[in-house]
């Protein structure tokens, strides 16, 4: 077996070839550009070595790899990535306190020789971080968007305290439309009341909202809100316009999501309550089932198995989650064992079940989403659809 270490870097990497049966070290460190000319260079370089059984591995640090990945896998290269917390952890048993790229690339070439240390990279495996990148990028946006939808109800509860309380839905379109040309309780007093129905009243996007341009502005003359405020006028303003334009991105990342979910049809949205969105994050997270030789795997990726420390006589078994791993397939999780459990009747008795013990809802919670982990590793590995029946 042929090692060919890969230590990545922004605009340059560094690369060793070993040889795993004796150790030794057939090509020493050696640099090549991020770009198409050093690809080639670097090719041209472990050409020789690839008529042999071999794997090119490199730490699963970000997106600096991601070019290399695909011209390698193009090549019929065989590419490996470690976990970068295994090879902290290796140098520091080796007590390496110096760290550089020849050496790093030395360290990955060794580390590769451990089959537990590495998991295998393909092209479906990167249409997977593909998607995962793009539902990665949806949740950051809708989080995102929460943290701005606070911002402007900060700077509304200065302006027009009131607004909320009027009936209309927050955030609606005539809502959003009516802020965005009048911020303040003061400017909606002061405007012609034809102008208020011409958005309130007009042929615009969504249902009318049961508000009158009248009772609007009226709640507007009776307000306490701060007329003076430029400031927060302008933060309204400013916040609807970013919101605008990150609800038209969030639903272009939903449409991508769907079409991968019809496209790969995963086990995963067969199960009752997981919906598009939802599946393809966790699907997405997991990528390739084959990296996992259990339901504990993913559980452990998911850090959601449960803290335990136990020296001598002193066990602390009752601690919380680890929360290592993807923090994404978390909260995917989470997220869909709340509907799985109202929706599906076998998870639904299970979660009560726990409840039942006295288990606190948290919990609870956990329970019911390590079971449904091992479920979804199941119809993963087997490639089937959902069978309430085969539940137990």
């Amino acid at each position: 077996m042929i090692n060919i270490g890969i230590d990545v870097g922004k605009f340059k990497h560094c690369a060793c070839v070993m040889n795993d049966s004796t150790g030794e070290i057939l090509k020493d460190s050696f640099f090549f550009d991020n770009n198409q000319e050093g690809f080639q260079l670097f090719y041209s370089l472990i050409r020789p070595y690839l008529n042999r059984k071999h794997k090119a591995g490199m730490e699963d640090t970000g997106h600096y790899g991601n070019n290399l990945i695909n011209f390698l896998l193009k090549k019929n290269v065989t590419v490996a990535l470690i976990n970068p917390r295994a090879t902290n952890l290796r140098r520091r048993q080796l007590g390496q306190n110096a760290k550089n790229d020849r050496k790093d690339a030395q360290l990955i070439t060794q580390m590769l020789t451990d089959n537990q240390l590495w998991r295998s990279v393909s092209k479906t495996s990167m249409k997977y971080r593909e998607l995962r990148d793009i539902t990665r990028l949806y949740h950051q946006l809708k989080e995102q968007k929460n943290e701005f939808q606070n911002r402007l109800q900060k700077a509304l509860d200065i302006v027009f305290p009131e607004i909320n309380s009027l009936p209309w839905t927050a955030y609606s379109n005539r809502y959003m439309d009516i802020i965005l040309a009048y911020p303040s309780a003061a400017i909606i007093a002061s405007t012609d009341i034809r102008s208020l129905r011409k958005i309130l009243d007009g042929n615009g996007r969504g249902r009318k909202p049961k508000l009158t341009a009248d009772d609007l502005k009226k709640a507007a003359k009776n307000s306490i809100g701060d007329g003076q405020n430029s400031a927060s006028e302008l933060e309204v303003q400013a916040m609807v316009t970013i919101i605008t334009s990150m609800d038209s991105q969030i639903k272009t990342l939903e449409n991508k999501i769907e079409e991968f979910s019809s496209e790969l049809d995963s086990p995963i949205t067969s199960i009752p309550g997981i919906g598009p969105i939802t599946g393809m994050t966790i699907l997405s997270e997991i990528g390739d089932i084959q990296n996992f030789h259990s339901a504990a795997g993913i559980v452990s990726y998911a850090g959601m198995d449960p803290g335990r420390r136990q020296s001598g006589i002193y066990d602390a078994k009752h601690l919380p989650i680890s929360k290592h791993g993807s923090r994404y397939l978390r909260k995917a999780l989470y997220q869909a064992i709340f509907t799985v459990a109202s929706y599906e009747p076998t998870f639904h008795l299970y979660y009560n079940h726990k409840m039942d013990q006295g288990k606190l809802y948290r919990c609870a919670q956990g329970h019911a989403v390590r079971k449904l982990i091992r479920v979804i590793y199941k119809l993963l590995s087997t490639n089937t659809q959902y069978n309430p029946d085969l539940i137990k």
